[in-house]
């Protein structure tokens, strides 16, 4: 059984702002339960077009200028806002088309592991350019974090990490926040080391994932 849906109304001056379902905001489609569901789907339709773009061309232009292709017309859309809507579970729809199209970048069929192809052209999976986007914003707002020596003087090996806060909503734990801190925290101590310098951070946090299986921590 359906739950029906609750409306708000909201008056102020005698004009009237009533609740929706979904709106679009800085281009990000935002819905009423945070799912990402309607912005993924706009992206995927949006990476669809890409892939058909690159399959036309490739037979006729440089695997190159494919590459050059894939970052103008299919990771600007992939990276744009990915920090909100990688962790959801939708996501993994659209992590399927961009396989599909590093496929047909390099003409294989669908059976082939991606693996080795992301690897081949130094493109980070979706995942992982989550993971890659989501500590780069940490990074670049550092102050508004605070560490472990800010709360306690206990001196821990983990004194160095930023400090959670404590909090028992599962969407602020999803949040760019709380997820920012906890895959921060897990990082490997020498990739953490080089988080002064965002060029042999981001380098190294690449390496890692993709000698790792995709996985940085």
């Amino acid at each position: 059984m359906l739950r029906p849906r609750h409306y708000i109304h909201i008056t102020y001056k005698a004009d009237i702002t009533n609740s929706t379902s979904s709106t679009n905001f800085l281009g990000l489609n935002l819905d009423s339960t945070l799912s990402w569901k309607s912005h993924i789907d706009k992206l995927s339709s949006k990476l669809n077009s890409a892939c058909y773009l690159i399959r036309s061309l490739r037979s006729i232009i440089s695997a190159k200028n494919l590459r050059t292709i894939y970052f103008s017309y299919a990771h600007s859309i992939m990276t744009y806002g990915i920090i909100f809507w990688g962790s959801s579970p939708y996501s993994d729809n659209f992590f399927k088309l961009q396989k599909r199209t590093i496929r047909t970048m390099m003409n294989v069929n669908n059976r082939v592991s991606c693996r080795n192809l992301f690897k081949k052209l130094n493109i980070l999976p979706l995942h992982s350019q989550y993971i890659l986007s989501l500590l780069l914003f940490v990074l670049k707002n550092i102050n508004e974090f605070k560490h472990n020596f800010d709360v306690h003087s206990i001196n821990t090996r983990h004194r160095a990490d930023l400090f959670p806060p404590t909090t028992t909503l599962s969407k602020y734990h999803k949040g760019v926040y709380y997820s920012g801190i906890k895959i921060f925290n897990h990082l490997h101590q020498h990739i953490k080391h080089l988080s002064y310098n965002i060029k042999k951070f981001k380098a190294a946090l690449k390496k890692v994932s993709f000698n790792n299986n995709n996985n940085v921590y």
